[in-house]
């Protein structure tokens, strides 16, 4: 990988608030676009493009200002991708241990929050899919990392903790791939992902897993299996539309089945179909709380990259190519048509581009991802086996979107990195025990566990 732009981004700080123990600040930084365009490349007045990032500052109040001023950092790198950082109005879980004795930076990832945003309204200004698809090509970990160190300099940061969750634990691995030098320890909690191999590897292990996780679902509420087939026949004959107009399909009905990848989550999947079905004039129909409810579920209005760029993340030196998609063929379990259909977890697929209006004008454009063959590599396996920095990882056996055993095989291969292996929390155990699990592991790179 080239080199990195060097130097330090323009910076502003405005608002700062103060509420319920915790003083914020709130910071913007302009990067560039592409941290790795050279002098012979910018256009023709020299003036490479730039976007802003976005990022939030807590502190406790219980440090004075001068403390505070003297306290290191710790970045916070969230899931996703096309996820904003958390917004939170007090302390709690992980952060609260954190902030104890760290200064938190928490990132609007590029592209999202406050973060020069890209979705349905603002990418046509670039022009058509083809430049839509270009631009976007430089919203992947390569380049959050690259904002992240440039960002850790302007602040005059040393080398500072990053603690990244999902996909911000994806982001970390590339940190340490390729600004070691600017780490001091990694934590990272449900977010080890695999350093090679197509995207197919990654969804013939999840499918399983998703699978797995809807047969210990249907056998805690047993009732529940019928609801399900129920709803999507229900879906197949009758017109049922989303608050927002649209239709609700039995296929988008299947993603309700992001709920299978919580600790306490699972259970509101319960709540949520319980009252699936009302009487009317018609006969039965999906009632509007109900509707309500999936709506808020299966919309990407929130977080578009998130479909857009999905597999992309996955995407090393060759096209992903709907990986999702043609995996599902092996599990015809999950197809929406099947006699008791299952429901599904993170996978994106061609259709959610015709069918949530979000994402129904990046089409084009998310084909053009799709498609494309040339990503750059996002880990460096020969650095990361030779790793300095301490790295401590909390790997969840029964993780729906992020695979126990692709995990392992990615922590035996970055030198140095303690695995905490556990089946008691999923995917969200962060925000199950954040506090426990965030000391555990800082403990760990700290040689204390």
């Amino acid at each position: 990988m080239a080199e990195r732009m060097a130097g330090q981004a323009a910076h502003t700080t405005r608002a700062r608030h103060e509420f319920r123990g915790v003083r914020t600040t709130e910071h913007f930084f302009t990067v560039p676009l592409d941290h790795w365009l050279s002098e012979s490349e910018a256009p023709g007045d020299g003036a490479a493009e730039t976007i802003a990032v976005f990022a939030r500052e807590f502190v406790s109040a219980e440090h004075s200002a001068e403390d505070a001023a003297r306290l290191p950092w710790l970045l916070y790198l969230q899931g996703g991708p096309g996820g904003r950082g958390t917004r939170t109005t007090s302390l709690s879980g992980w952060m609260k241990a954190a902030a104890r004795s760290f200064r938190i930076l928490m990132l609007d990832q590029r592209g999202t929050g406050l973060s020069t945003p890209a979705d349905r309204n603002t990418l046509p200004l670039r022009g058509d899919a083809a430049a839509q698809a270009d631009y976007l090509a430089h919203f992947r970990a390569d380049s959050i990392v690259a904002d992240a160190e440039l960002i850790r300099k302007t602040l005059g940061s040393e080398p500072w903790t990053v603690l990244g969750q999902s996909f911000g634990g994806f982001c970390a691995l590339t940190y340490l791939s390729f600004a070691p030098e600017g780490l001091r320890e990694v934590l990272i909690t449900g977010g080890l992902a695999p350093l090679e191999g197509p995207a197919e590897r990654v969804y013939r292990a999840t499918f399983q897993r998703v699978a797995e996780r809807n047969a210990e679902y249907f056998a805690w509420y047993p009732e529940d299996r019928e609801v399900v087939t129920r709803i999507a026949r229900h879906l197949d004959a009758t017109k049922e539309r989303l608050p927002s107009g649209e239709r609700l399909t039995a296929e988008r009905f299947q993603m309700v089945g992001s709920f299978l990848g919580g600790n306490t989550r699972v259970d509101a999947l319960h709540t949520l179909l319980e009252d699936a079905f009302v009487p009317s004039a018609d006969g039965e129909r999906l009632s509007d709380a109900f509707l309500e409810q999936v709506h808020g579920l299966v919309s990407r209005a929130s977080n578009p990259l998130y479909a857009v760029m999905h597999e992309a993340i996955y995407g090393q030196e060759q096209a992903t190519d709907w990986a999702a998609w043609r995996v599902l063929a092996e599990f015809p379990e999950f197809q929406p048509e099947a006699a008791e259909p299952l429901l599904t977890g993170e996978m994106v697929y061609p259709w959610y581009f015709e069918q949530d209006p979000a994402l129904v004008p990046l089409q084009d454009v998310a084909a053009l991802l799709a498609g494309k063959q040339d990503w750059k590599p996002l880990y460096d396996v020969a650095r990361l086996a030779a790793n300095t920095v301490p790295v401590a990882a909390a790997v969840y056996r029964d993780d729906i979107y992020v695979d126990f055993q692709l995990s392992m095989e990615t922590a035996a291969a970055v030198r140095g990195l303690q695995a905490w292996t556990t089946g008691d929390f999923h995917h969200d155990g962060i925000g199950e025990d954040g506090e426990g699990i965030f000391n555990r592991l800082l403990g760990m790179v700290r040689g204390k566990n």
